[in-house]
């Protein structure tokens, strides 16, 4: 084993004043954010919901109704039960009442197709799932190919000003509302043990392979909660804050730093059901007043398209904090965002099997443009390099970086090798190539998989997508390696690019894209083709896939994908 220069933690002296390196962690179940919240703001509003409100009061209340329904219905504890609701106040009061009822959340995409969906529900053995009604043919169709036992369906105007009084009922399925009405909260009393009880099966993007659900503990998910809020310091102040949600809650980045880290502080969530829709997120905004406004660099890449972003400026004087994290995020962009809004961007990062924060950029004092800050009280962190973990790299230089902390996942549910591939000694392997500074502060250079070999040469693409950004044509890009017919196991650069509207493709922009290129990085990394798009496929949470990039460049090269 190499020495290692990390073992010190030279991040620890750059911790604001009072944040402590160790933090005494209680051991109970997330639910119990929920039962200080009603008992100490019971009157305060917990969800925002198209103008309609629910206080933490009526919140506990509607959860424990449902968590004796669902145990009515023979969930046992430690059973999974499927949520499967965009960012609506069913998704929380869901979220919660399953805990409550002492099982497993997993949450699944509106935009998974049925084959997607029918492979998380079976790989889960989620017997219940709990759904949007829109989603009800999709269920239908792959239903028989399940274990699902029961359907409980919520419509988007169930907890609206415009609540049914009779809700729709669909054959096959149990109406939400009803289920509410009818029941008397009983819920069951057991006891946690927080560091072995899963509290949520959250499935990776499946990026590589098969989504993969890493199992959190009930002590990843509250341990994140308290780290993330005691290094805000003051910034994140009890019963006072409202976090505008425009992230979606069945990511794990949304349910953390919009949902649960807010209930155990109190807050107001005010819900955007719709991330894309601009104009409701500044109708919403104006309407709340929020303090916080987590979001992904392409949230605020379309924000900066809009020509009257300067007009909601006013309106967005409430946040004290906007923070991004899920991919990474171009520096011009967000010095863009900050100077026409006048708004503050604080850049973390985590992961799904991190729960998900493990960094972020202090909410007081300095603040690294680039980089994704320190690690979070209790985080330990080291880089190493990529071909042989057991070997540290020396200070800043890049390597794969890995973590160790109480958030770090309990393993990859029925999947013990691939757990194991992971988790080295307690260590998490990121796949994430990084490095650190001398002040502790840590910098992501790309993902391990994602890096370009032109014959030997490394080039990591968010460097030159990085450089791309700085031109002022170009709205978007993206850059893979395509196999050199040439050179077997060497690669060639390629770039797409999403233009600016009032710009349009021709052989002189090209050459003077490359040209800039050639001004700012090596030449071996120059894209050697350009191809122009009208946008680029991503998550949900704004992150590009540049698997499907390569998806279709094989395509083109006639091999099965």
């Amino acid at each position: 084993m190499s020495e290692n220069p990390y073992a010190a933690k030279p991040w620890v002296k750059n911790y604001d004043e009072g944040v402590p390196e160790h933090i005494d962690y209680p051991n109970m179940n997330v639910y119990e954010f929920l039962d200080n919240a009603a008992k100490n703001y019971g009157s305060r509003t917990a969800i925002w919901f198209t103008k309609n409100k629910i206080t933490y009061k009526k919140f506990k209340e509607i959860a424990e109704s449902l968590a004796t329904a669902l145990v009515n219905l023979g969930v046992k504890r430690g059973d999974v039960v499927a949520i499967m609701i965009p960012n609506f106040p069913q998704f929380i009061l869901s979220y919660y009442g399953i805990l409550k009822a002492g099982a497993i959340v997993t949450a699944c995409s509106v935009l998974h197709t049925e084959h997607e969906l029918a492979y998380q529900l079976n790989d889960s053995g989620a017997e219940v799932l709990i759904a949007w009604d829109n989603q009800v043919e999709k269920i239908n169709k792959i239903r028989d190919r399940t274990r699902l036992r029961h359907v409980i369906i919520t419509n988007v105007f169930d907890y609206s000003p415009m609540a049914p009084r009779n809700p729709p009922e669909i054959s096959g399925t149990i109406q939400f509302l009803n289920l509410i009405a009818n029941t008397k909260p009983n819920p069951p009393k057991f006891e946690t043990n927080a560091k072995e009880d899963i509290a949520c099966l959250q499935y990776t993007g499946g990026t590589t392979g098969l989504p993969k659900g890493a199992m959190l503990t009930h002590h990843n998910l509250v341990s994140n909660c308290h780290a993330v809020v005691t290094w805000a310091g003051n910034e994140m102040r009890e019963g006072k804050e409202t976090i505008i949600t425009n992230l979606p809650l069945f990511h794990i980045y949304g349910q953390t730093v919009c949902m649960n880290l807010h209930v155990m502080i109190g807050s107001t969530i005010a819900l955007n059901p719709d991330p894309r829709d601009q104009k409701s997120l500044f109708e919403i905004i104006k309407a709340t007043n929020p303090t916080m406004f987590p979001g992904v660099p392409t949230m605020y890449m379309r924000l900066l398209e809009r020509d009257d972003l300067e007009d909601y400026a006013k309106d967005l004087k409430s946040i004290r904090v906007c923070n991004t994290g899920a991919a990474p995020m171009p520096p011009e962009v967000m010095k863009e965002f900050e100077e026409r809004t006048g708004s503050i961007i604080l850049e973390g990062y985590g992961m799904t099997e991190a729960s998900p924060v493990t960094h972020t950029n202090p909410f007081i004092g300095t603040r690294k443009i680039g980089s994704v800050g320190m690690p979070i009280p209790d985080t330990e962190v080291k880089i190493v390099d990529i071909d042989d973990y057991n070997k540290i790299m020396p200070l800043g230089e890049a390597g794969e970086i890995m973590i160790k902390g109480p958030q770090i996942m309990k393993g990859y549910w029925n999947k013990p090798e691939a757990t194991a591939n992971q988790i080295k000694d307690g260590w998490l392997l990121t796949g994430d190539i990084g490095k650190m500074d001398e002040d502790g502060y840590f910098y992501i250079v790309d993902r391990k998989k994602d890096m370009i070999n032109v014959s030997g040469f490394k080039v990591y693409p968010r460097e030159v997508e990085d450089v791309l950004f700085e031109h002022e044509a170009i709205e978007n890009a993206a850059v893979i390696g395509i196999p050199d017919p040439n050179i077997p196991g060497s690669e060639k650069v390629k770039a797409y690019i999403v233009l600016k509207d009032e710009y349009k493709e021709s052989e002189e922009l090209e050459a003077e894209i490359k040209e800039f290129l050639r001004q700012n990085v090596a030449p071996y990394k120059v894209p050697k083709f350009i191809e122009y798009r009208k946008e680029l496929p991503e998550t949900l949470v704004g992150k590009v896939l540049r698997k499907d990039l390569k998806d279709i460049e094989a395509r083109k090269r006639g091999e099965e994908v």
